[in-house]
């Protein structure tokens, strides 16, 4: 792909920190008049990646904290039976987080490897208003809705 040859000749116009990441500008947002997945966007997705990350294992974190400390020795069934739903609720709700974390890693190792931006499927660029909405996208739109329409005719089967 042409991602070594864009970061060797716009990273030169480019601030870096000192582990070598390129600097955003404040209130940076990716535009099409930029060359697709250039070091500002790739570094822009990574840090949007990196914190819906973190927002996560805090919230996870959290939810082991105040479950550890919930107190299940309540006289009235009914205040158990609440909490007991309570829990079972955010269970369920970190449980699909959990799989959201899997398919943030997966974002960041396309990061890493370059492939980050393009569909996997078609190898098209994902447009960067669906990265922007969700950037643990790895196709385009159009694929997508091909591989839903695929999944569920399987499923009626």
């Amino acid at each position: 792909m042409a991602t070594k040859t864009t970061k060797k000749t716009t990273a030169k116009n480019q601030k870096q920190s000192a582990d070598g990441r390129v600097l955003l500008p404040a209130g940076y947002k990716p535009s099409e008049s930029e060359e697709f997945m250039n070091p500002l966007q790739v570094e822009y997705f990574r840090q949007k990646l990196v914190q819906w990350k973190q927002d996560l294992l805090s919230g996870a974190s959290e939810t082991l904290t105040n479950l550890s400390e919930e107190n299940l020795q309540m006289p009235d069934i009914a205040d158990r039976a609440q909490i007991e739903s309570d829990a079972s609720l955010l269970l369920r709700a970190r449980d699909r987080e959990r799989k959201l974390l899997a398919k943030i890693e997966a974002a960041l190792r396309r990061i890493e490897d370059g492939s980050y931006g393009y569909c996997e499927e078609t190898d098209e660029p994902i447009s960067l208003k669906r990265l922007d909405a969700r950037p643990i996208a790895s196709m385009t739109l159009d694929a997508q809705e091909r591989h839903e329409r695929k999944e569920k005719s399987h499923r009626d089967d």
